[in-house]
C-alpha cells in the first residue's frame, strides 16, 4: 500500500468519477485506474463498483475511506511539523470565524499572534458555523471559532466552549417594548418584518428557533443575506434582525434593543479536527486565543454582549 495510492483512492471516493479524480490529483485517468487496481490487488478486495453507470464504494471501500483520510491527514501534519522545525518554510495556520467574531474577537487575537510569530503565514476564512465545520472536517482549516449547536458538535471535531454571546434586535425606528425596562420580548417580533440570514448562518437558525419556541412563524421581509447585507437592509428600513450586539457597535444608523430575559444567547467555541494532531502554529494560535480571552475578561475588554464561560 502506497501513500499516493491512498490519495488516488480518496479522490475517486470523494468525486465518484475516475476522470475527474485524475484531474484533481494531476495524473492521467489510465494511470489512476492502474494504481487503484494495484491497491485493490494488494488489499485483496475491490474498492469500487459500478451501479447504474455510477461509481459506488464497496464494503471494503467504505471501511478503508475513513482510515485512508486519517493516514493522509497524519502524514500531512507530520510533514508540516518537521518542515516548521527545520525551517524549510515559515509555517502556516488557517483560522475560521463567524462574521461577528471575525470582526470582533479575531483581530486582537491575530494581532497578538502576529506580534509573537511574525514569520508564520496567517489565513482567515469567514463564514457560518456549518460552513466552518465542513471546512474543518475537510482539512481546509486548522482552527475555527464557531457557534456550538445545542444538539452538540460533529463527533469528528473537538470543540471547547469559551464564551457566551447575547443577541439584540437591530432596527432603524424605535420598537414598542412591552417591558418596563424597555426590553423586547421575542413575541414582540410577531408582527415585525424580519431580515433573515442565508442558509448556513447560525443566526438564521437562532432566530427561527426563538420565534417558533415563542409560538409563531416570523414574517420575512428579505431572506438570504450575508452579515453586511443584512445590516444594510436594516439600515434601509426593510425590517429588523436578531444580531450579536458587537456587529452594530459601529453602525450609528441602527438602533439596538435588548431582549428581556432569558433572551437569545449562543455559545462560542474553538474547534479543530479530533483525528489530526495540530501543528505547532495551530497549537500556538489556540493558546494565544485562550490567553487573550483570559486577559480581556480580567481587564473588562471583551466585546459588548460577550461573557466568559470559565
Amino acid at each position: 500500500m502506497q501513500l499516493h495510492q491512498l490519495r488516488y483512492f480518496v479522490a475517486v471516493a470523494e468525486v465518484r468519477h475516475f476522470t475527474q479524480a485524475a484531474d484533481l490529483v494531476g495524473i492521467t485517468q489510465p494511470s489512476l485506474s492502474k494504481q487503484i487496481h494495484a491497491l485493490e490487488a494488494g488489499l485483496g478486495a475491490p474498492l469500487f463498483e459500478r451501479v447504474r453507470g455510477n461509481i459506488a464504494l464497496t464494503t471494503a471501500g467504505e471501511v478503508l475511506l475513513p482510515l485512508a483520510k486519517r493516514i493522509l491527514a497524519d502524514v500531512d501534519t507530520a510533514t508540516r511539523e518537521v518542515q516548521e522545525l527545520v525551517g524549510l518554510r515559515r509555517g502556516r495556520v488557517r483560522l475560521g470565524a463567524t462574521p461577528s467574531l471575525a470582526t470582533s474577537l479575531a483581530p486582537p487575537v491575530l494581532r497578538r499572534f502576529r506580534d509573537a510569530h511574525p514569520a508564520v503565514d496567517l489565513g482567515v476564512e469567514e463564514g457560518g458555523s456549518q460552513d466552518l465545520v465542513r471546512d474543518l472536517l475537510r482539512g481546509d482549516l486548522d482552527l475555527a471559532l464557531i457557534i456550538m449547536p445545542s444538539a452538540g458538535t460533529d463527533p469528528g471535531l473537538r470543540a471547547d466552549p469559551i464564551l457566551r454571546e447575547s443577541l439584540v434586535v437591530a432596527s432603524v425606528d424605535p420598537l414598542p417594548a412591552t417591558s418596563a425596562t424597555g426590553e423586547l420580548r421575542i413575541t414582540d417580533l410577531r408582527d415585525q418584518p424580519l431580515v433573515m440570514f442565508r442558509e448556513g448562518y447560525d443566526l438564521r437558525d437562532a432566530t427561527l428557533h426563538a420565534c417558533r419556541d415563542a409560538g409563531f412563524e416570523p414574517t420575512l421581509s428579505v431572506d438570504g443575506g450575508e452579515m453586511d447585507a443584512v445590516l444594510s437592509f436594516v439600515e434601509a428600513g426593510l425590517g429588523v434582525a436578531l444580531v450579536p450586539g458587537i456587529v452594530v457597535a459601529r453602525r450609528p444608523g441602527i438602533r439596538v434593543t435588548r431582549l428581556a430575559p432569558p433572551g437569545v444567547r449562543r455559545t462560542i467555541g474553538v474547534a479543530r479536527r479530533r483525528d489530526v494532531v495540530p501543528t505547532h502554529a495551530g497549537r500556538e494560535l489556540r493558546r494565544i486565543l485562550l490567553e487573550y480571552v483570559h486577559d480581556a475578561t480580567a481587564t473588562d475588554q471583551l466585546p459588548p454582549g460577550v461573557e466568559p464561560l470559565s
